[in-house]
This record gives structure tokens, C-alpha cells and sequence, in this order.
């Protein structure tokens, strides 16, 4: 058990998402979806989590292995073609996950996924919340774009709107 982590997260409260990403923020995510959405076929949800609960924390939970059950849990998985993407933020780790569902991951892979977390992080530890999260939207919709091309018709099979844990 990692005694930092666990002060770190017990001292990362909704408090601390509202503000990094205050509501014009999120509500600038939630356009650059929309806005992306339109030129693919994919679909991008994002989700942001203050810290991990005690239970899952002290049993060492990672970034990674919570943004799978929240992939799950918001059903990312459930699209037509297999192409959602979840962009998860744990603040307390300051640690960005992508989880692509089988249609698009087996197209790019493990290495495209995390070189894009990798620059949300840096803006991150820059201060830039929401420029690196608006970033990583439009990194993960360029990749949409190119194998998910739009199709005319096509419906919002997502919401676009955040979700805060």
C-alpha cells in the first residue's frame, strides 16, 4: 500500500474536479465532442473521478483498471461498430486512461492511446485542464476520423455531455 496515494486521494474531493474543470469547462468538452462526433463515426465520452473509494484504493486499483470498469459501467462498449472511446481522468493520480473498444484499438493499438495520454498529462502538470483534455478530444477524433469516416445519417449513439464521479 502506497501511503501518499492514499493521502492524495483522500484529500482529492469533488472540490477539486469543479476546480480544474469548472462548468464552462465542461461544457467546452462536451462541444468539442459534439463538434468532433460530426466529422467520424466514433464515439468519444469522457469521465472524471476526484480519487478512487477506500475499498478499491486500498486494494490498489489503478488508473487503468478503473477506467475499465467505467468503459463498462457507461457502456462505451455498446456501439455499432465497436468505435468508443473513453477518456478517464483520476485527478487524485493526476493519470489519464483511454480504453478503445476492439474496433478501433485493433486499428491503432496500445502505444497510439497512451502517447496521447502522455500529452494530457503534460498539460496537466502544467496547469491546463481543460486545454489538455480539448487536446486529447481532438487527438483521439483525428484517429476516428481517419478510420471511422462520417457517414450521412449517422446517430449520437453516446451522450456527449461529461460525466463527474
Amino acid at each position: 500500500m502506497n501511503l501518499i496515494r492514499v493521502m492524495q486521494h483522500l484529500s482529492t474531493g469533488h472540490a477539486s474536479v469543479r476546480r480544474v474543470l469548472p462548468s464552462r469547462a465542461l461544457e467546452a468538452i462536451e462541444n468539442a465532442i459534439r463538434e468532433t462526433e460530426a466529422k467520424h463515426a466514433g464515439q468519444i465520452r469522457f469521465a472524471v473521478e476526484a480519487s478512487l473509494e477506500l475499498a478499491p484504493l486500498l486494494a490498489g486499483q489503478t488508473a487503468q483498471q478503473r477506467a475499465v470498469d467505467v468503459f463498462s459501467r457507461l457502456r462505451v462498449w455498446d456501439t455499432e461498430n465497436n468505435n468508443g472511446v473513453l477518456i478517464y481522468l483520476l485527478l487524485a493520480d493526476r493519470d489519464v486512461e483511454i480504453v478503445a473498444d476492439r474496433g478501433i484499438h485493433v486499428k491503432l493499438g496500445k502505444e497510439v492511446w497512451e502517447a496521447i495520454c502522455r500529452e494530457m498529462e503534460a498539460a496537466f502538470r502544467a496547469g491546463q485542464f481543460e486545454a489538455g483534455v480539448l487536446a486529447g478530444i481532438h487527438a483521439v477524433g483525428e484517429h476516428l476520423s481517419r478510420h471511422f469516416p462520417a457517414r450521412g445519417g449517422k446517430s449520437n449513439e453516446l451522450p456527449d455531455s461529461p460525466v463527474v464521479l
